[in-house]
């Protein structure tokens, strides 16, 4: 019995505190003899010679907490192994697949739910390398949801290396996402200028966006263009710097100054706000521009708005 009590159970277990900690049995209906029963079971209520008496929930709140981390455990090691004892028959249908013939005309993949499906399926199918080029922020849920995948795809021995803007690393949970998988052997590198997104499987299937608003995708397999793309990524890589240079705390006036200019006031403004001169103002506001990937200081206010250290 590993489950908490339920609603019935905590009202009967709340009358024998209010009561002084006891039950009589002249203070139970028949209704109430099956619940007391599993309180009773829990240890929750202990029979004494004239009724019950309330124990303290925090033992059953141990060994419930103790049972719950047991069956975590065998899940864990249960998916850890799953994988292996799967490998006669993924093999086997490896095996039976028939060569694929070589395509070259892309394939246009429209709605989000789809897009990611079939992403899933390409990752999961990926055993050399994994190259992604991402501008923009990351929602960290998205990260969150994809990686027990893509710890997967690096145990298995498969490179990743993924681009990211300075505004991708600015949040502590996205970072803490990026370090679960460079723990790994991922990699991970910055590049502050504007690219365009990618994602490129085994050097063989490119994905690219086909809309702006990234509705629909186009899934490409012809050689010629995959080696163009490759090439784009792995010029914007070698222009790219590690991304541990970019997590360092900026300066708190750096700071304040982005603050200022999220709410919308000028360059003259935020110098006159702070006591300084404009000049110094627009050195912070490079280191910014830097940090955030943004061309403008519309832009770089825009993003600053859900950054963390705006």
């Amino acid at each position: 019995m590993t489950d908490e009590p339920g609603p019935a159970e905590s009202a009967l277990y709340l009358a024998a505190v209010g009561r002084g900690g006891r039950l009589r049995p002249e203070d139970l209906t028949p209704e109430d003899r099956p619940v007391l029963a599993a309180l009773v079971a829990r240890g929750l209520l202990t029979p004494t010679t004239s009724g019950w008496t309330a124990a303290s929930p925090r033992a059953l709140g141990d060994r419930l907490g103790g049972e719950l981390r047991t069956r975590a455990t065998r899940l864990l090691q249960r998916a850890e192994h799953l994988p292996d004892s799967l490998a006669p028959l993924t093999r086997a249908y490896d095996d039976a697949q028939p060569p694929a013939a070589p395509a070259v005309s892309p394939v246009h993949v429209d709605g989000n739910t789809a897009i990611r499906d079939r992403i899933t399926e390409l990752i999961a199918d990926c055993r050399e390398e994994f190259l992604a080029a991402q501008p923009g922020p990351r929602p960290v849920e998205g990260l969150r949801a994809s990686l027990a995948q893509d710890l997967a795809l690096l145990r298995r021995g498969c490179a990743m290396r993924t681009l990211y803007q300075p505004v991708a690393v600015t949040e502590r949970p996205v970072l803490e996402q990026l370090s679960l998988r460079t723990g790994e052997g991922a990699q991970t590198r910055v590049l502050a200028e504007p690219y365009e997104r990618m994602l490129v499987f085994d050097r063989s299937i490119a994905v690219i966006p086909a809309r702006e608003d990234r509705s629909s995708a186009v899934f490409l397999t012809d050689p010629a263009t995959i080696a163009f793309l490759v090439t784009r990524f792995e010029r914007d890589w070698n222009r790219a710097t590690p991304a541990e240079g970019h997590l360092g705390p900026p300066h708190p006036t750096t700071v304040r100054v982005g603050r200022l200019l999220a709410r919308g006031l000028t360059q003259r403004v935020v110098a006159v706000r702070l006591g300084l001169s404009e000049r110094t103002v627009a050195a912070h506001i490079s280191r910014l521009r830097e940090r955030y990937g943004a061309q403008t200081l519309f832009h770089l206010g825009w993003q600053m708005r859900g950054a963390g250290d705006a």
